[in-house]
């Protein structure tokens, strides 16, 4: 990484905990953050709420908001909570925003689908899940700018280990953020 401010994005699959992360790590690290849900356009947030799966052409414009986010100036660095499913949707965003460093939320369908049960008013629906499972495509050992932290610890544990994994690809650059 380099030593301008922190470029984030925690993804994973609806209900692997993205939000409360970024949150968290924007929180300890000084970043301004922004949820990617807030990004959509208001008919692929209607779209979801009805149970139908997002397109890549629905998710274009979306990843570009978000790589137009991230660009823009913030003494720390912005975060945002983007799924981020596909390689092509990273790179998207990449070639957006620039230097990004990803913290991918792995967890198994069990546990998430668990999760988004117990997730009161939010418009995607647990429904749609095996359809996020599908389009994943886990960051593979190239996509060097990637963190992947299980999502079976507490909170406060896996930002914890977001932010020594943060420190350790930032020490030679010495990241202001951190």
């Amino acid at each position: 990484m380099s030593n301008s401010p922190l470029r984030l994005i925690v993804m994973g699959v609806s209900g692997c905990g993205k939000s409360t992360i970024a949150v968290a790590l924007s929180a300890q690290l000084g970043l301004d953050m922004v949820d990617g849900d807030d990004l959509h356009l208001p008919e692929s947030v209607d779209k979801m709420r009805s149970g139908i799966a997002l397109q890549d052409a629905d998710r274009w414009p979306w990843l570009d908001r978000i790589g137009a986010y991230l660009s823009q100036p913030h003494p720390q660095g912005r975060a945002v909570a983007c799924s981020a499913l596909k390689r092509a949707y990273r790179d998207r965003i990449r070639l957006q925003a620039g230097d990004v460093c990803f913290v991918f939320l792995d967890g198994d369908f069990d546990l998430i689908e668990q999760r988004l049960r117990q997730r009161p008013g939010h418009y995607m629906p647990a429904g749609l899940l095996d359809s996020q499972f599908r389009t994943l495509e886990k960051p593979q050992a190239d996509e060097t700018d990637v963190i992947r932290l299980p999502i079976t610890e507490p909170v406060q544990d896996v930002v914890a280990q977001a932010v020594l994994a943060l420190q350790a690809r930032s020490s030679s650059s010495l990241h202001p953020a951190l």
